[in-house]
C-alpha cells in the first residue's frame, strides 16, 4: 500500500503482498465482492478497469479467455506506443528543435540516418520506456514495474541483443565509444544500486541522474558534429525491419515516391482531396511490393495511424511545404486540444462542468472551431503560414498525451496480470514490460547487423539504453517530489530486485573485461556467452520469484 512516513513517499519496489493480491485465495464466487470492497484494488488512472473486468464481468470459467484478450491488448498497446513515438512524437521534437535553432548538443540531436531517413531525439526514442517508468513510479504499488523494466531491459539489451549481433555478424567494436558507454552505464547502475541499498532517493540524487545524462550527452555531442552514422544510432534505434527499407509518410502519400511520380506542373488540389489523401495511412504502391508479414503488421497499425493522423499534427522541416495540409491542420486545432483534455487524468478535467452547466470539452470544441475557421479563411492550401511551427508544439503535446495514456493502460494491465497469476510487479517488469519495450530495438538492430552495420547496432545497444535508466529513474522519482516531500523512499523488500541489479552489473563488467581482452574483436564465442548469461539470469530470477531461491533475512 502507499505509505507516507516523515514526509516521504514510500515506493514498495518488488512488493507483491498487498491487499488486492489476496483475491485469488478466496472462492471464485467472492472475487467480485472482494474487488469492490478492497481499496487496494482500485487502479490509478486509465480508462478501463481491468480488475473489475476479469473478476466481475467474466465468469470464473472464462478466466483463460479474459487473460488471452488482455494479452492481445497488451501487445497492441506496445504497437500504439511504438507508432506514436516513431511517426508523431519524434518528428515533432525534431521540428521544434529546428525552429528553435538549437545546436545538436543542446537538443540532443542524432543526425539523420540513411537507414530510416528520420531525425530522432534521444527523448523521442526512449519516450515509451520513460513514460512507462514515470507512470509506474507514480503509484507506490507499481514502482516494481519501473525498476523491473529498467533493469530487465538493460540486462536483455546488453546480453541477448548484443550477443545476437555478434552471432549474426562478427565485427570489430569501436573502442572509445564502447568504453565510454559501458563506463557511463556502470556508473548509472552503481548509482541505482546505492539508491536501493539506502532505500531512498533525495532531490539531489534525482537531479544527479539527469545531470549524469547531460554530462554523457556533452561527452558524445562533439563527436556528432560531423555526419556520422554511429552517432545517429547512438541516440536512436531504427524502425522495425519491416519498415526499415523504405520510410513511410505519416501525414500524406504525395511526394514520397520519388521524382518520377511528381507532376511536371504544380496543380491546385481541392481541400477535400487534400484531407482524404492526408488521412490515408496506406500507400497502395508500397502495399503491392511488400511481403505478407509486412502487410499483416500494417493492417494492425492502420487503425492506430488513422486516429493519430486525425488528432496529432506533424511538422516536417525536410519537406518544401513543411507537411502543411490546410484542411487537416485546421481540423487538428479542434481535435488536438480535445484529445489533451480527454486523456488528462482519464478525462476528469474534460468532463468537468463550468458552473455545473457547460462541460469543459464543449468550451474547448467551440474555441477550437472558431480558431480553425479563422485559420482556414486566412491561409491557402499551397503555402504554410508563418506560424506553422506552432503546430509542432501542438503535435508534441498531443502525441505525448497519447503515449502517456497508452503507458497508463500498459501499467494497469500488467498490474492486473500480476494479480491474476500472483506474480510480483518486478518480475512482470523484467519480462513482459522489458521485452515489449525492447522488441523493436531487437529486430531493427539485428537487421542492421545483417545488412553489414554490426558496429552501429552494437553502439545502439549500450548508448541508447543509458537514457532509459538515467532519465526514467531520475525523472520518475523527481515528479513524485513536492515542496514538503523532497525524499522518495524505495523499499526493495524482494531479493529479486538485488538479482536484477547484480545481473545488470555483472553483464556490463563481463563486456567491459571481455571486449578489450579480445582486442575489441567480437565473435560467436562472445555472443554465446552473453546469451547463456541471460538464460542463467532468467532462471535465477524466476526461481527467486517462486521462492525456490530465498534468503531468510529478506
Amino acid at each position: 500500500m502507499a505509505a507516507l512516513a516523515g514526509g516521504r513517499w514510500v515506493l514498495g519496489v518488488g512488493r507483491r503482498h498487498w491487499g488486492c493480491w489476496e483475491v485469488r485465495k478466496h472462492n471464485s464466487s467472492e472475487w467480485c465482492r472482494f474487488i469492490w470492497s478492497n481499496p487496494d484494488c482500485r487502479l490509478d488512472g486509465g480508462f478501463l478497469n481491468y480488475l473489475e473486468g476479469v473478476f466481475c464481468t467474466f465468469p470464473p470459467r472464462l478466466l483463460p479467455l479474459a487473460v488471452t484478450l488482455y494479452a492481445l491488448w497488451l501487445l497492441y498497446l506496445f504497437v500504439i506506443l511504438g507508432v506514436t513515438a516513431e511517426k508523431f512524437f519524434c518528428p515533432n521534437l525534431s521540428a521544434i528543435s529546428t525552429n528553435l535553432k538549437l545546436s545538436h548538443n543542446v537538443a540532443v540531436f542524432s543526425l539523420t540516418s540513411p537507414l530510416h531517413g528520420v531525425t530522432f531525439l534521444a527523448f523521442g526514442n526512449g519516450a515509451p520506456d520513460v513514460f512507462s517508468a514515470v507512470v509506474a513510479f507514480s503509484n507506490p504499488r507499481t514502482a516494481g514495474l519501473a525498476i523491473g523494466a529498467v533493469f530487465g531491459a538493460g540486462v536483455f539489451v546488453t546480453t541477448v541483443l548484443a550477443g545476437g549481433i555478434a552471432l549474426v555478424k562478427p565485427f570489430t567494436a569501436a573502442s572509445r565509444p564502447f568504453l565510454r558507454d559501458v563506463i557511463f552505464y556502470m556508473l548509472a547502475v552503481f548509482l541505482t544500486f546505492l539508491v536501493l541499498y539506502f532505500g531512498r532517493i533525495t532531490l539531489g540524487e534525482a537531479l544527479g541522474y539527469l545531470g549524469l545524462y547531460i554530462f554523457y550527452v556533452l561527452t558524445v555531442g562533439p563527436r556528432c558534429a560531423g555526419v556520422s552514422i554511429h552517432c545517429s544510432l547512438l541516440f536512436s534505434s531504427p524502425e522495425m525491419p519491416t519498415d526499415a527499407e523504405e520510410p513511410e509518410s505519416s501525414g500524406t502519400n504525395s511526394g514520397d515516391y520519388g521524382e518520377e511520380y511528381r507532376p511536371l506542373l504544380p496543380s491546385r488540389e481541392p481541400s477535400l482531396r487534400i484531407l482524404t489523401t492526408a488521412l490515408s495511412p496506406l500507400d497502395l504502391r508500397k502495399w503491392r511490393r511488400k511481403p505478407w508479414y509486412w502487410r499483416l503488421f500494417k493492417v494492425l497499425k492502420v487503425p492506430v495511424e488513422l486516429v493519430l493522423l486525425l488528432t496529432v499534427p506533424v511538422v516536417d522541416p525536410d519537406k518544401d511545404d513543411l507537411n502543411w495540409k490546410r484542411p487537416l491542420n485546421c481540423l487538428h486545432i479542434v481535435t488536438s486540444p480535445l484529445l489533451c483534455i480527454l486523456t488528462l487524468k482519464s478525462g476528469t478535467y474534460g468532463l468537468y462542468q463550468i458552473q455545473g452547466i457547460f462541460p469543459v470539452w464543449g468550451l474547448v470544441t467551440l474555441v477550437g472551431s472558431a480558431l480553425a475557421i479563422i485559420i482556414f479563411i486566412t491561409t491557402t492550401n499551397e503555402e504554410p503560414p508563418k506560424y506553422h511551427c506552432v503546430f509542432a508544439f501542438l503535435g508534441f503535446l498531443a502525441s505525448a498525451m497519447w503515449i502517456n495514456a497508452a503507458a497508463t493502460e500498459l501499467v494497469n494491465i500488467l498490474q492486473t496480470l500480476g494479480i491474476i497469476f500472483q506474480l510480483s510487479n518486478t518480475v512482470l517488469g523484467l519480462t513482459l514490460l522489458a521485452w515489449g519495450n525492447s522488441i523493436g530495438d531487437t529486430f531493427s538492430d539485428l537487421t542492421m547487423a545483417r545488412q553489414g552495420y554490426p558496429r552501429m547496432a552494437f553502439s545502439a545497444c549500450f548508448g541508447g539504453i543509458i537514457f532509459n535508466i538515467l532519465v526514467g529513474v531520475g525523472l520518475g522519482c523527481l515528479l513524485q517530489m513536492t515542496s514538503s516531500q523532497l525524499v522518495v523512499k524505495l523499499e526493495p523488500d524482494s531479493l529479486l530486485v538485488w538479482v536484477l541489479a547484480g545481473a545488470l552489473g555483472l553483464s556490463l563488467v563481463f563486456s567491459f573485461v571481455w571486449v578489450p581482452a579480445q582486442c575489441f574483436q567480437l565473435g560467436k564465442a562472445y555472443g554465446i556467452c552473453l546469451i547463456l548469461c541471460y538464460l542463467a539470469f532468467l532462471c535465477v530470477a524466476l526461481l527467486t520469484e517462486f521462492r525456490v531461491i530465498r534468503v531468510s533475512a529478506v
